[in-house]
């Protein structure tokens, strides 16, 4: 946003928003200071890689809250929820999602809504996507929330400053029998959101990468799963590094690990299937900046069901079962 970090340090919030701010910064920096990261980032792939919308036969329910630097007033949390499903046209198999994100944090929010579509082929025994994505970005900075040394403050007026914008998102997914890997580009267009006459949002284009591995263990019942997500805005860059150890038998489907992000962060994560409902948890604390106190907490919270349109048994849907 034009001016608006030459300003901050001029602010002198009700509510810690200087602090907040500046931890928004540091946390926010290595994603273009505008895309959020969840720990359990497996979960939620559709959020940033829309090649994965329709991996599974069932339709795919995902919700996931993130609050932010733990102990600071007014620090906001983010919101992501999400459905996917997977149909196929003759031969071919298709994906469709729809998601809604809200990203809060001191003054500013951050909206988006996306539509989502992935094509799926057939290749070295594997399937690969191809996925394309559209979004409605909506921001907001609420100027009344900031006191200023200058009550003229061309950024911080005292009034709400809004703008949207149109964004697109593309991606290709690959899964073989105990792996996987996707890439995928944010913000493909980087645009430039205007907030109000006199300030606007320059977003950066970001590339993910995201993979993992299931490797057998000698207890049959055990499995373990490494994984990686790397992001990269062209100023900066993330590696998380997982570890996940995922206990399954007669309906009891426990998992656990752990995830590490050079100079930034170290977490703890835990879930398990509960009736059908996939609940998780995971704690995110600081290595560097705040510290370990001021972490993130996270809940994902996922559901997966059959559509059946017909009765007494008569789907109206073709089987698309292809792991």
């Amino acid at each position: 946003m034009k001016h608006c970090f030459h300003n901050i340090l001029y602010l002198r919030s009700r509510l810690l928003v200087v602090a907040v701010v500046v931890a928004w910064c540091s946390i926010f920096s290595v994603y273009g200071q505008y895309d959020p990261a969840f720990v359990q980032y497996w979960k939620v792939e559709p959020q940033f890689n829309p090649a994965s919308v329709g991996k599974f036969d069932q339709i795919n329910l995902k919700i996931c809250m993130q609050t932010h630097a733990t102990g600071y007033e007014d620090a906001g949390s983010t919101l992501y929820a999400g459905a996917d499903m997977a149909f196929v046209i003759g031969n071919t198999r298709h994906g469709a999602g729809i998601s809604l994100q809200s990203d809060d944090i001191g003054l500013f929010s951050h909206k988006r809504f996306s539509l989502q579509y992935a094509y799926f082929f057939n290749l070295w025994g594997g399937k690969l996507a191809a996925g394309a994505q559209i979004d409605m970005l909506s921001e907001n900075v609420d100027g009344g929330k900031a006191q200023t040394n200058d009550p003229s403050d061309p950024v911080f007026s005292g009034g709400d400053l809004t703008g949207s914008a149109f964004d697109a998102t593309l991606g290709v997914y690959y899964t073989h029998k105990k792996w996987h890997a996707g890439i995928s580009m944010q913000h493909l267009s980087a645009p430039t959101i205007s907030l109000g006459d006199r300030s606007e949002m320059k977003l950066n284009s970001l590339y993910n990468f995201t993979a993992a591995y299931n490797i057998s263990t000698n207890y049959p019942f055990l499995t373990l799963t490494p994984s990686v997500m790397l992001r990269y805005d062209s100023t900066d860059f993330r590696a998380d590094a997982t570890v996940r150890a995922i206990y399954n038998k007669g309906g009891k489907h426990i998992y656990g690990g752990l995830n590490y992000a050079p100079q930034y962060s170290v977490a703890m994560f835990f879930g398990f299937l509960f009736h059908g409902l996939d609940i998780g948890y995971s704690y995110e604390a600081n290595t560097s900046g705040m510290g370990i106190s001021s972490g993130n907490h996270e809940i994902t919270l996922g559901y997966k069901f059959d559509l059946d349109l017909g009765k007494k048994g008569k789907n109206m849907h073709k089987s698309v079962r292809w792991l």
